[in-house]
């Protein structure tokens, strides 16, 4: 809960100028705090640090969340791995997801998914890296900046 005013910062800034989120409206710092709190227990938050002289500063953060709300989908989740724009393409990615699939496993997970808006290249390449498999494209399912979006579906069996 302490990293979550770095968190929002991270997550703000692609909801308010990229498509990689359908969130349209910025969280406050009250929302951000309850979105991690929420993810305690089997569910996870994840932050990647680095030091810059005056102490750590969060660069990206990955959770899980419950894959949907009827019981019976409990035993899969759903990752998000977001990285502050100015550490894209220094393995932060990775380090997140490698987490995420290892506590999604270690914790009695069974399937693992990713949706990637309009199956972004670098996310796209990231889950599959890791063993995800495409299993299926959502079209026009949401709309940002006034166009419609397709996600794409990936999917890792952890077990």
């Amino acid at each position: 809960v302490s990293d979550a005013p770095s968190i929002m910062a991270i997550y703000n800034r692609e909801v308010l100028s990229s498509t990689v989120t359908f969130d349209l409206v910025p969280r406050t710092l009250d929302e951000q705090r309850a979105y991690i709190t929420s993810r305690s227990g089997g569910l996870s938050i994840l932050v990647v640090e680095i030091d810059h002289g005056s102490g750590p500063k969060v660069i990206g953060f990955g959770s899980l969340s419950f894959y949907r709300d009827r019981p019976g989908y409990r035993t899969s989740v759903e990752d998000s791995v977001y990285v502050h724009r100015d550490h894209h393409g220094a393995g932060v990615g990775d380090l997140l997801l490698e987490g995420l699939i290892d506590r999604a496993g270690n914790n009695g997970f069974h399937a693992m998914f990713a949706r990637v808006i309009d199956a972004a290249d670098a996310s796209m390449a990231l889950h599959r890296k890791h063993g995800f498999e495409l299993v299926g494209i959502e079209r026009q399912v949401g709309r940002k900046f006034g166009q419609w979006r397709d996600v794409a579906l990936l999917q890792l069996l952890l077990s």
